[in-house]
């Protein structure tokens, strides 16, 4: 596990189109060079892969060793990622409560729709959870789930103590596997058709897009974390190195990053401070 400085990180820029706009970023394009590189790189991300951590994980030490007051009551929002639901973060949100953290989904569904509307879910959440426990939260997401909160952060800074983002493409929101990207086409076309609650075209190139972009560029005015991994075969782990965020790496793939000890062992002392913060500030409060 190695964490890079912010100064270490490029500086964030507008992203370009991906694979759906035809113009596939240069992250990205390395995943292209083969049909065969690209059905591997799906193959390390099935479920059942995934699902071998969880051995692991209920193992290591940390989360085995849990120390119920370390939370202090600090609240958590989890958004899980594309086509995902909240029952993809349940391991996390064991480990969260076992610590003295409350964690509550972000209502997000599968987390297939409109962005700009998604966000606004994430933000009314946030606000409820903030509400509901006494103070700003923490906003932590995977993938997608990673970038709608980070949007919902630029936001509500107010209401946000710190920002958890895993393996999410955060310099190209379009950045991700080209066969991931055609399943999201796939769902603007089915909105084009009627469906409701789906993405649509202009989430990829129209207001919407331009403005989450012109969101997703502005620097954060809260502490954030982001999880990557050189292993990761859905998002090129460049996207994740967000230099408004400490950039953490773990040998992970993509889908096993809620499942992963290593990114609990990262996880673990910043959380803590956050929830030790937020104690001091009530204390003196």
């Amino acid at each position: 596990m190695t964490t890079s400085k912010r100064d270490d990180v490029p500086r964030l820029r507008a992203p370009r189109r991906g694979y759906l706009l035809g113009t596939p970023t240069e992250a990205s394009g390395a995943m292209t060079s083969s049909s065969t590189g690209q059905l591997r790189s799906l193959a390390r991300e099935h479920v059942a892969v995934a699902a071998l951590t969880i051995p692991r994980l209920l193992r290591h030490p940390v989360w085995r060793k849990a120390n119920p007051h370390e939370g202090a009551g600090l609240g958590v929002v989890l958004v899980p990622g594309f086509g995902a639901s909240d029952l993809s973060l349940t391991f996390a949100s064991t480990w969260l409560r076992d610590r003295g953290y409350v964690p509550v989904g972000a209502g997000v569904g599968f987390n297939v729709g409109c962005t700009s509307e998604l966000v606004d879910r994430v933000e009314q959440r946030l606000e409820e959870h903030a509400e509901a426990t006494g103070g700003p939260v923490v906003l932590f997401g995977q993938s997608r789930g990673g970038g709608l909160a980070r949007l919902a952060a630029v936001r509500r800074p107010d209401l946000v103590r710190g920002l958890v983002m895993l393996g999410s493409p955060l310099l190209d929101p379009l950045g991700a596997h080209p066969h991931v990207l055609l399943a999201a086409k796939a769902l603007a076309g089915l909105s084009a058709l009627g469906v409701p609650g789906l993405m649509d075209t202009d989430c990829f190139s129209g207001t919407c897009f331009e403005d989450n972009v012109a969101a997703a560029t502005a620097a954060l005015e809260v502490p954030a974390v982001s999880v990557y991994s050189k292993s990761d075969g859905i998002v090129p782990w460049q996207l994740s190195l967000d230099p408004s965020a400490e950039c953490v790496e773990v040998h992970s793939t993509h889908t096993g990053m809620g499942v992963d000890p290593d990114v609990y062992v990262a996880l673990r002392p910043r959380l803590a401070a956050w929830a030790a913060e937020r104690f001091d500030l009530r204390a003196t409060g």
